[in-house]
């Protein structure tokens, strides 16, 4: 199901202030969501020599501060390498080890962990990033 940005926006105003007016939403305004990851969410055929988790943002973000936060310790991969942000300043790469025929599910911040932020300080909204990588 895709859903658009103001879908998104509508639903992001009501997290941070509730009764917020529709002439206060701007852009700037709302806090920050996933627009795209690698491997795709819901992806069943994930081939287990990928390298890089990458998760692309709706707006810039802060450079440093992160939070991959595991649904549970087995389905979390096995981190190998140092987190970066590309020159883009919206896409975060965590470097993994993958495992053939896995189930991975990965939190993009989390009602515990919160350091995605934007570069005014916007945590993003929790994402859950789940896959399968092939035989």
């Amino acid at each position: 199901m895709k859903y658009s940005i103001a879908t998104f926006v509508a639903w992001a105003a009501c997290l941070i202030g509730g009764a917020v007016r529709a002439d206060d939403v701007t852009l700037e305004s709302v806090p920050p969501v996933v627009v795209k990851t690698v491997p795709e969410a819901g992806a069943s055929n994930v081939d287990p020599k990928l390298t890089e988790i990458k998760v692309t943002f709706s707006k810039d973000m802060a450079d440093g501060t992160w939070s991959w936060a595991t649904q549970t310790q087995e389905s979390f991969p096995k981190v190998e390498g140092k987190i970066k942000y590309l020159s883009d300043k919206r896409t975060c790469v965590l470097p993994v080890k993958l495992e053939p025929g896995k189930t991975y599910a990965i939190w993009v911040n989390h009602e515990n962990y919160s350091n995605f932020k934007d570069a005014d300080g916007h945590s993003s909204i929790p994402y859950l990033l789940v896959f399968k990588t092939k035989e």
